[in-house]
């Protein structure tokens, strides 16, 4: 076959490494040899001897799902082979976790992670459910976490003399070393004057980097993830 669609910037090419690598922009390919660990029905392609499982998350988990709408609905992958991650066209990132580190992100920006990578349902000071939910999941252990994003990141240094404010429908994570709490930057009353409506940001202090997406996430898109 000929054309462009046969050109080497779309073929597949022999896997040069164990583990997770970006395919391409869009995607990412994880050389499986024992388990990893996917959101469930990210996977577009695979190749060899796996099994695909749905991983629950027993009794508590699954209320802490209930109660949050955060939660991390997970697929085990598991065997020998190739498998092509994806989720919406959006772009792909590979995270390197190593021990001692922390990186919390937003579940929805979750596309797969080694199984040595360990993870918990972290919450915002401040913001329960009449807060906003902002509920994530952080990361620690040693392994490789591949993130999706609509669109290029923005990463943000974050310092003590300069915390960084974000809008709570943008933010995708942070690392270790940073405090997270609700500001607000408008009152009430300015609010039902005709303000602008970013009333309230997730205010990240201390030393790290905040993990920021080029757009704000619709009622619909949020309800979704």
């Amino acid at each position: 076959m000929k054309g462009d669609l046969f050109s080497s910037e779309h073929m597949v090419q022999p896997a040069t490494q164990a583990g997770m690598t970006v395919e391409n922009a869009k995607c990412i390919r994880y050389t499986v040899n024992g388990e990893m660990l996917a959101r469930q029905g990210a996977m577009i392609a695979y190749r060899g001897n796996l099994q695909f499982e749905r991983k629950g998350q027993g009794v508590g988990g699954m209320l802490k799902r209930a109660v949050t709408g955060e939660g991390l609905p997970l697929m085990a992958v598991r065997g020998q082979g190739e498998a092509w991650f994806a989720h919406e066209a959006q772009n792909c990132f590979v995270v390197e976790v190593d021990p001692g580190d922390e990186f919390t992100v937003n579940g929805r920006n979750v596309l797969c992670f080694d199984a040595t990578l360990a993870y918990r349902i972290a919450t915002v000071k401040g913001a329960g459910i009449a807060g906003g939910g902002l509920f994530n999941s952080a990361f620690t252990g040693q392994g490789r976490l591949g993130l999706v994003c609509e669109g290029n990141p923005l990463v943000i240094p974050v310092s003590p003399q300069y915390p960084v404010y974000v809008d709570t429908d943008a933010i995708v994570g942070w690392t270790a070393g940073l405090s997270t709490s609700l500001h607000r930057s408008q009152s009430i009353g300015s609010m039902l004057r005709g303000g602008s409506g970013e009333a309230v940001q997730l205010m990240l202090q201390g030393e790290g980097y905040a993990v920021v997406r080029p757009s704000e996430a619709t009622p619909q898109k949020a309800q979704q993830h």
